[in-house]
């Protein structure tokens, strides 16, 4: 049994993620708090495994209690913010200062049901997510990789990424030392919209490559990433000698949207052998399959390990379909894809 704790101001959001999250028999909510000093006191009192937390409250707003609770008393944080770009920009912030998720609050863009199923499998994420594992792995020294004249002969390549729970941090690691000639990227990272513009932009500043929040028809090109906006599939498609990506609706796979496994099946079939696969850290089994296709069309597979990773689920299940050539540490994973790409 996973036991909650509530943290937001509103009295209907506490009323609605009560209601919703007490219909699963694993979850058991056992208390809420209208403001962060408030459930300072529940967390001693009554030692949740996990707390919802959200951003904007009196007295106390939520990055300024989570960033006091991760350096007293760490625990598994879910954030469940307002769908406004400034809550995207501290959603963000929330996930540097240690929360697991981010999730978008219900009334929102998505119903409440989205919204319940989507808070249900973050917060069992969160009870089984190593906390500190990203900070661990982001402290090994590592060097900028270096392509040399490598770029010549990858034009034609696709390095394809996918992420769940952890992944903001671990696409952040691999990202932030590429070399600008890198061949161009395709990501996705499981986020709710407008938090997907926020993180791409993020990237953006702080790496040598150009970071981008996809758009229907972009070309995929050496030196620049592309990320999957939240809410929407992402394919790639090839046209002649050049890939571009089309942006879509369409049903969620493994209860996502957009989803790591219609990524990676579209690059098997529109890439084949040039292209790289990169399963990180997440919890579930996205990606897996898709993986698979991967490597049997001739592409070069990776997943992070189990040591560095915040949640061993999705590279498990890819490893354990066979899916996976190479099992790497988070902070060996650039270097890895520029050996792949060299041989």
């Amino acid at each position: 049994m996973i036991k909650v704790l509530i943290v937001d101001d509103s009295a209907v959001v506490r009323q609605i993620l009560t209601k919703e999250l007490s219909k699963y028999k694993d979850i058991e909510i056992i208390g809420t708090a209208v403001d962060p000093y408030v459930a300072r006191d529940k967390i001693v009192k009554l030692k949740p495994d996990v707390i919802t937390l959200d951003l904007e409250m009196p007295r106390m707003d939520g990055l300024s209690f989570l960033s006091k609770l991760m350096k007293h008393y760490p625990m598994p944080v879910v954030v469940v913010s307002s769908l406004t770009p400034k809550n995207s920009e501290n959603a963000l912030r929330a996930l540097d200062l240690g929360a697991v998720e981010v999730l978008c609050k219900p009334g929102s863009a998505y119903s409440t049901l989205d919204i319940s199923r989507s808070l249900v499998r973050a917060i069992r994420a969160a009870a089984s997510a190593r906390i500190n594992k990203y900070q661990e792995c982001l402290h090994h020294v590592v060097e900028k990789v270096q392509l040399n004249k490598l770029l010549a002969q990858t034009t034609h390549k696709v390095i394809a990424i996918g992420a769940s729970t952890g992944g903001t941090k671990a696409i952040e690691a691999v990202l932030s030392i590429m070399p600008a000639t890198s061949p161009g990227m395709v990501i996705v990272q499981h986020m709710p919209e407008n938090f997907t513009t926020a993180f791409a932009n993020r990237l953006n500043e702080i790496c040598q490559i150009q970071v981008r929040e996809a758009c229907d028809n972009d070309h995929v090109v050496p030196g620049v990433a592309l990320i999957a906006p939240g809410n929407h599939h992402m394919v790639l498609h090839r046209s002649g000698a050049l890939y571009l990506v089309k942006i879509k609706d369409g049903p969620r796979v493994h209860y996502q949207r957009p989803s790591v496994d219609v990524l990676f099946r579209s690059v098997a079939k529109s890439a084949g052998r040039n292209a790289v696969g990169v399963l990180l850290t997440g919890m579930g089994a996205d990606g897996a399959k898709g993986m698979l296709s991967m490597r049997e069309s001739g592409a070069y597979t990776m997943a992070q390990d189990e040591d560095s990773c915040v949640v061993f689920g999705m590279p498990k299940e890819a490893i354990n379909l066979g899916a996976v050539d190479k099992i790497v540490p988070l902070h060996y994973i650039s270097q890895g894809i520029i050996n792949a790409l060299r041989e």
